[in-house]
């Protein structure tokens, strides 16, 4: 089934365009790729990026929205990422950045595209944990900036992920949530000093 990818906000991908055609922005962002690319860059699908601020013992989350990130690719291959975020005059480009997440969110990308139900993706960062994963969200039409991971919505845990958790295998909310509760103490998951 296809992916619902939920558009961008026209500022942000505009401000990643500005930022991809600034030798400056590329050269600063010491991302090795970029400066090597031969060819252009373009910037590709647009995931919401939230942040889990809270998990309660019953399971329930919350979340907000910290950015929108965009793979850049090159030929037939994203290199880097773009991230932008949300400042009093708007959607501002933020950075730029390659590793291990550039291939893992691509590779489960490509594992969501062989699911038979349709999904709506977006990233959902576990900063108590260092972890990210692609959430899957249900509601295809749902605005992507917004909302909660439903019950059986699925996470699937990018690369590198966790000890104990595995990298690239679904998991529905209810299954997951429960685990980083109990990993992740209150306090670190709203921010607070470990």
């Amino acid at each position: 089934m296809p992916l619902h990818v939920p558009p961008a906000p026209a500022p942000a991908l505009r401000s990643v365009l500005t930022a991809l055609s600034s030798p400056t922005a590329v050269r600063e962002a010491r991302t090795p790729s970029l400066l090597r690319a031969q060819g252009p860059a373009t910037p590709e699908l647009p995931l919401p990026v939230h942040i889990l601020d809270r998990v309660t013992a019953e399971g329930l989350s919350a979340t907000r929205l910290a950015g929108w990130r965009f793979l850049i690719r090159i030929g037939d291959r994203a290199v880097a990422a773009a991230e932008t975020m949300l400042t009093p005059d708007g959607w501002a480009f933020s950075r730029f950045f390659e590793g291990p997440y550039i291939t893992s969110t691509e590779r489960a990308l490509r594992q969501a595209e062989t699911m038979p139900q349709p999904y709506q993706p977006r990233l959902l960062s576990v900063p108590g944990l260092y972890m990210l994963t692609l959430w899957l969200h249900e509601d295809c039409t749902a605005d992507g900036a917004t909302g909660h991971p439903a019950a059986t919505d699925l996470l699937v845990p990018l690369a590198p992920a966790p000890p104990g958790i595995a990298a690239h295998r679904p998991h529905r909310v209810a299954e997951l949530l429960p685990v980083l509760t109990h990993r992740v103490t209150p306090t670190r998951l709203l921010g607070s000093p470990a």
